[in-house]
């Protein structure tokens, strides 16, 4: 593939390390003509421009030509209009796992899929989609059970709860109908059947663990995800972004990647 990366922090740099790892990988096993054209890193994005490093910021986005089969966004929501705007006027597929964005942006994301191959997820790890979808699956059976969502995160994380909680989430509850309890503190009264409690844990360098408890009448059912490392979500998204560019246009989900 040759890709854009969008976003040029830990999870950009690894994402260009794992592909050129793959590539030389491939060449070596094969030699240049088994292996077939290698993966290029052909474009990074950032929010601050930094030529020494090849890094371009969204004002060179509007002067620039298609150069990828795929844009990799992993960046910030301030980045996402312009990098929507490029992949329109280009026709460049684009994988996202930007979280935070707003209700507008994601349905700019989905119309995009209208020309190209499109997918967002907040999480691309395996695990954690199988998660998702075990969750959807379940729900229902444990419908009137009490639910308990805690995830926790290294402490330089900024936002909770995190997205892969709210993916979580609305896989348990897909039309919105519970009430989420941030947190409990004081005299909050008896639990409701219809709320989801939400918690976020915050230390150390942990990269990422998310637990799902249901609490029924003298039993309990939990499901628990720990990440390792990033590295699992580099090699989901890139996976990824191979089998969509397999795909027509449209708006994808993991589960339809994964799945389908």
């Amino acid at each position: 593939m040759k890709v854009m990366i969008a976003g040029y922090g830990r999870m950009g740099q690894l994402i260009e390390e794992t592909l050129m790892a793959e590539a030389a990988e491939a060449k070596a096993a094969g030699g240049a003509e088994a292996a077939g054209p290698a993966h290029q890193v052909v474009c990074r994005i950032d929010l601050a421009a930094d030529p020494a490093r090849g890094i371009i910021d969204a004002s060179g986005l509007e002067s620039l030509d298609k150069v990828a089969d795929l844009i990799i966004d992993f960046s910030n929501p301030s980045l996402t209009d312009d990098l929507l705007a490029y992949a329109w006027r280009t026709e460049t597929p684009l994988l996202s796992g930007t979280t935070n964005l707003s209700t507008a942006q994601m349905d700019q994301i989905q119309a995009l899929g209208e020309k190209v191959p499109v997918i967002w997820a907040s999480n691309y790890s395996f695990g954690i989609n199988l998660f998702r979808h075990i969750l959807s699956e379940i729900a229902p059976v444990l419908e009137g059970w009490d639910v308990e969502v805690t995830e926790t995160h290294h402490n330089k994380k900024v936002d909770a709860p995190s997205g892969t909680a709210k993916t979580l989430i609305q896989a348990i509850d897909p039309d919105g109908e519970c009430e989420l309890v941030y947190g409990r503190e004081g005299n909050c009264g008896a639990r409701s059947k219809n709320e989801i409690g939400v918690h976020a844990v915050r230390g150390g360098t942990m990269v990422g663990e998310h637990k799902v408890d249901f609490f029924g009448t003298d039993e309990v059912f939990e499901i628990t995800h720990k990440m390792g490392s990033r590295q699992i979500l580099v090699d989901g998204a890139i996976g990824a972004g191979k089998r969509l560019l397999e795909k027509g246009p449209g708006f994808y989900t993991m589960d339809d990647l994964l799945f389908g």
